[in-house]
């Protein structure tokens, strides 16, 4: 089995050369590369979503155009859309596993959502009123939150992290938002010294969602924070994890094991992909667990993949197939009664959740490629909500919405 860990290194080599090789552009004529050079500027705003989307995003919502209407009003009547929406705080952010209580997760991952909530809807109606929310919300917690501790650590931090710097990406770049300098520097504090650290934990044995949900969340940080070193970090972590959690039959009989991993043996590996020893094109690590953890994966990648766009970096690239792949099967299989025989042994957990748009997005609006059936499930389930952990309104920010 530790070949199969060599065959994920050469892939790796070889992704490398091709992205060295070929080269795509953007509207403005930018050339899109592998890695960011060293002295170029971070574009902002550039978590998840970009200028040139929340303009769109804009349009389509004052013309009163769907699924964009919709998306914003569910937005803003939902309980993080709220004038009356205060923060609460806390010094240490303790997320156990298990049974055991938490303390102050919830909350966090709540507070998170509604500065980003309020952030999005300061960006489509200038009120001044919603941009005095996202910061009140954020002050609050970078004047307490010092650390997260337990088990459950590095999720919480990736899940927050990922959230509080799309709020903070937007209200510290958008005009008239009105955040001191003094705020936005404790503000960055509060993410390199709460939530980086935990960010950086290697977990190869975990579930892959784990991996790939810190990333999410260290790249957003990132991104806000200009911080080159963790940005380059975020796209090395997910390039290994990717190829371990998405199988492809080019892969070979095998899955791919997570680098660093002591998955090493045949029994060892089918354990890990919780009993599903027959791989085609779109099975994952975590489908025979249960489809929602699937669609965190898929959700982060897209996540990181489409904040690496923003910054000229193509990931998608490199990930594409894989997430085309992994949308085909679990979306045809959500709307499924039954599944095969040799897929989980026929009983699979169909509770995906609101993950497919940006994903999406990116393969039927950037590159013209078709998933019926993940187009067909996100059509009907528009719009997409949130999840109260990390996707929120993404129906709003990128359904039909490449960017201009």
């Amino acid at each position: 089995m530790r070949a199969v860990g060599r065959r994920a290194t050469a892939l790796a080599v070889a992704v490398l050369l091709a992205g060295l090789a070929a080269g795509c552009g953007d509207e403005s004529g930018r050339a899109r590369v592998r890695a960011l050079p060293a002295d170029a500027e971070f574009t902002h705003p550039g978590v998840l979503v970009s200028d040139a989307q929340l303009d769109t995003v804009r349009e389509k919502t004052t013309a009163g155009r769907q699924p964009w209407l919709t998306a914003y009003l569910a937005m803003r009547d939902s309980e993080y859309g709220s004038y009356k929406y205060r923060a609460r705080p806390f010094t240490t952010v303790h997320c156990p596993g298990g049974e055991e209580a938490g303390r102050g997760c919830a909350e966090e991952r709540a507070d998170a959502i509604a500065a980003y909530t309020q952030a999005l809807l300061f960006g489509v109606t200038g009120k001044p009123q919603h941009a005095g929310q996202a910061r009140q919300i954020m002050d609050a917690w970078s004047a307490r939150l010092t650390d997260h501790t337990g088990a459950n650590a590095g999720l919480q931090a990736g899940w927050t992290a990922s959230t509080w710097a799309r709020a903070a990406e937007l209200v510290r770049h958008t005009p008239d938002a009105g955040w001191p300098e003094s705020r936005v520097r404790r503000f960055e504090k509060m993410l390199r010294g709460a939530h980086l650290p935990r960010l950086t934990k290697k977990v190869p044995d975990f579930n892959g969602n784990w991996d790939l949900v810190m990333t999410d969340g260290a790249i957003s940080a990132a991104v806000f924070l200009d911080d080159h070193k963790a940005f380059d970090q975020a796209l090395k972590r997910v390039r290994d994890r990717v190829p371990a959690y998405f199988y492809l039959e080019k892969d070979g009989k095998l899955p791919y094991t997570p680098a660093g991993s002591a998955i090493d043996t045949p029994k060892r590996l089918t354990t890990y992909w919780f009993e599903q020893a027959t791989y085609k094109d779109g099975v994952t690590q975590e489908t025979c667990r249960n489809f929602a953890h699937v669609g965190h994966s898929i959700a982060a990648t897209a996540h990181i993949a489409e904040t690496a766009w923003h910054q000229g970096v193509d990931l998608y690239a490199e990930v594409k197939d894989r997430l085309k792949a992994a949308l085909a099967l679990h979306a045809r299989h959500q709307a499924s009664k039954t599944a095969p025989k040799w897929l989980c042994g026929g009983k699979v957990e169909r509770d995906l959740g609101p993950d497919l748009e940006v994903a999406l997005n990116h393969l039927e609006n950037r590159l013209g490629d078709s998933v019926p059936a993940a187009h067909r499930l996100a059509a009907r389930t528009r719009p997409a909500g949130t999840d109260d952990l990390f996707v929120s309104w993404e129906t709003l920010t990128h359904a039909d919405n490449p960017g201009r």
